[in-house]
């Protein structure tokens, strides 16, 4: 009989074994390929959070918005996230990681788009409350996942890197708006929205092929606990006094950081910088929370995530208010750098707390909750940085608000620490 060879197949087992030959920081091939790929959705995760202060002069302008509106329309998304992640969250636990990732993605980026088309604000308030359901569930999806893909020795390091995404992305909106918000006076702040299809057309078919089929927690280890531990075993006895002091540390790290990211732009617009030059605030703001994502990873993993999420709070805090002396310019780009690296950083820090805190039944449910009840603060901080300047407290009001978070993150993380060791 006559062989048949299927060429064919050898090229698909060549594009295997070059996967199978990836490596980095303890985790190789496939696996690899899906947690870049989850890396790529948090890019975008973070361009989402960052747009919307990139266009709010523009919205401003062509809606005859109030600073007070404007802080309510800012909180919609963040609602959406705190929404968001508390259910999505214990939806990967119940289903998979991949069902909960993709549907994160996909509301994120349909509903992103759909921003670009808005009639008015309250519409688009609304449709940002659906994306910031996706944009909630995106975060605790993918490093639950993280979690059950990489070593534990890694673990701090790999999500570091996996929320190092989040400033990444927010530098891209700072600096694509800088070039598109003032082009055209009309299409200018919608064509930033317009980006959110990248990761629906590009990203989801990478992510049906590469993220794990059948992952759930610990499917190939026992648990540690029963399979229908959810919210009632998080708060229980044994898990809940963590559980509260993880939500308030969250709770005031993002609202120092989410507060930054909205207000930002329009705060340094306020005090008498051009769109071009606030913007630029914003972007060393993001540089800052890019270095701090390198920075947290070697001290996570050298000192443990939560003493160096003190020390990271901490600095944030001393940052934010030495603007209150109102420092030279140069002065300001290095102060902001600090806030990044110590808000976004101290974020990073305790996610991966939590996530080597619980057992793999309760991961989801975990970062869920506390990204979920900690995201309170992201609802709250836009709204009350508006209630503040309409008010006519002033810019120094709005760093105040955010300074003192981060130094009481700084402290909740004490407590966390100490309730650990004893």
């Amino acid at each position: 009989m006559t062989e048949v060879i299927v060429t064919p197949q050898i090229g698909e087992e060549r594009d295997k074994s070059s996967i199978k030959r990836l490596s980095f920081l303890g985790v190789s091939g496939s696996s690899l390929v899906a947690l870049l790929v989850c890396w790529v959705f948090v890019i975008f995760d973070g361009y989402d959070l960052i747009v919307y202060g990139t266009v709010q002069t523009s919205l401003a302008r062509e809606w005859n918005l109030t600073n007070t509106t404007l802080g309510t329309i800012g909180s919609t998304a963040f609602l959406g996230m705190a929404l968001g992640a508390i259910f999505i969250g214990r939806i990967s636990d119940l289903v998979g990681r991949k069902k909960a990732v993709l549907l994160s993605v996909v509301i994120l980026s349909v509903f992103t788009v759909c921003c670009a088309f808005a009639p008015n604000p309250w519409f688009f308030g609304g449709l940002r409350f659906v994306a910031g359901l996706g944009l909630g569930g995106l975060v605790p999806s993918v490093n639950a996942l993280t979690a059950e893909v990489a070593p534990r020795r890694t673990m701090s390091a790999w999500a570091t890197l996996m929320m190092s995404g989040v400033p990444l992305g927010g530098s891209l909106a700072a600096l694509l708006g800088t070039g598109v918000v003032p082009s055209h006076p009309e299409w200018g702040w919608r064509i930033m929205f317009l980006v959110a299809v990248i990761p629906l057309a590009v990203g989801i078919p990478l992510a049906m092929k590469y993220l794990p089929k059948d992952l759930k927690p610990d499917a190939n280890k026992k648990a540690a606990v029963p399979e229908s531990s959810g919210f009632k075993d998080l708060l229980g006895s044994k898990y809940r006094t963590i559980s509260l002091w993880f939500a308030l540390a969250t709770f005031v790290t993002l609202f120092a950081w989410y507060g930054l990211g909205t207000w930002l732009p329009r705060l340094m617009e306020t005090a008498g910088y051009d769109l071009g030059a606030a913007l630029l605030f914003t972007l060393a703001l993001n540089i800052g929370a890019i270095i701090g994502s390198g920075l947290t990873a070697w001290a996570g993993d050298r000192f443990g995530p939560l003493q160096a999420g003190i020390i990271a709070a901490f600095i944030a805090g001393v940052a934010l208010c030495s603007l209150l002396v109102m420092p030279p310019v140069w002065a300001v780009y290095l102060i902001l750098i600090c806030a990044g690296v110590g808000t976004h950083g101290s974020q990073i820090l305790i996610i991966a707390a939590i996530a080597n805190g619980y057992p793999g039944s309760l991961r989801g449910t975990a970062l869920g909750w506390a990204l979920g009840t900690g995201r309170i603060g992201a609802v709250v901080a836009p709204q009350l940085a508006g209630l503040f300047l309409g008010w006519g407290f002033g810019v120094n009001s709005n760093f105040i608000l955010f300074g003192f978070s981060a130094l009481l993150s700084s402290f909740l993380m004490f407590l966390v620490l100490r309730k650990q060791l004893k």
